[in-house]
């Protein structure tokens, strides 16, 4: 399936311009646990992937976001570091005329300006704006943040944890069945135990 598919229709036009305004490649890949997207460089050709399980507005986050590596790279090499401030302001000028009701919905809008003031390596490392973006998903999970301290869980499938305070950015997290205390993101899909 082409790429296009997975984006708000209104987007489509702008998204194709700028990627043949840098040449690169875009490819819908099976999802990974580690990454929504990424960029590479291979043989002086550039690459795109996306993960094929993202909501739309999500997907259009996430490309934005690799298209800003391209564009950077294509500026820079690897002069520069790869979320630095040449990166930032790329990101930023790419996203701005996104930044309306046209594009994404009322919240989702807000959200990114507020995100975009100082963007990070990982829109998931906004808890605020990956929440917002989770309501727009076909399938709706529950994530560890949305369980009250004290709460035991599953993760995936198989391993039961009891919830604990929250540090900087994770919760502690102590696995049942050994007393091992793991560090878990508020976004880590969980399922409810017993």
């Amino acid at each position: 399936m082409h790429f296009s598919t997975y984006l708000p229709l209104s987007s489509v036009t702008l998204i194709e311009d700028l990627i043949n305004n840098v040449n690169v490649d875009v490819k819908v890949v099976n999802s990974r646990k580690t990454k929504l997207g990424d960029f590479r460089v291979i043989n002086n050709q550039y690459f795109i992937t996306i993960n094929n399980d993202l909501n739309q507005y999500s997907f259009l986050i996430t490309l934005l976001h690799e298209l800003a590596h391209a564009f950077t790279f294509s500026k820079f090499k690897s002069r520069v570091l790869p979320h630095g401030i040449e990166w930032k302001k790329i990101f930023k000028s790419l996203i701005h005329p996104f930044l309306t009701v046209e594009f994404f919905p009322n919240d989702i809008v807000f959200l990114l300006n507020q995100h975009m003031q100082s963007p990070k390596a990982s829109s998931c490392s906004d808890l605020a704006l990956m929440k917002g973006l989770s309501k727009y998903n076909n399938v709706q999970h529950i994530v560890l943040d949305d369980i009250k301290i004290g709460s035991s869980f599953v993760f995936r499938e198989k391993r039961v944890f009891v919830k604990m305070e929250k540090l900087r950015k994770r919760y502690r997290c102590k696995e049942i069945a050994t007393n091992k205390i793991y560090l878990f993101s508020p976004l880590a899909t969980i399922e409810l135990y017993g």
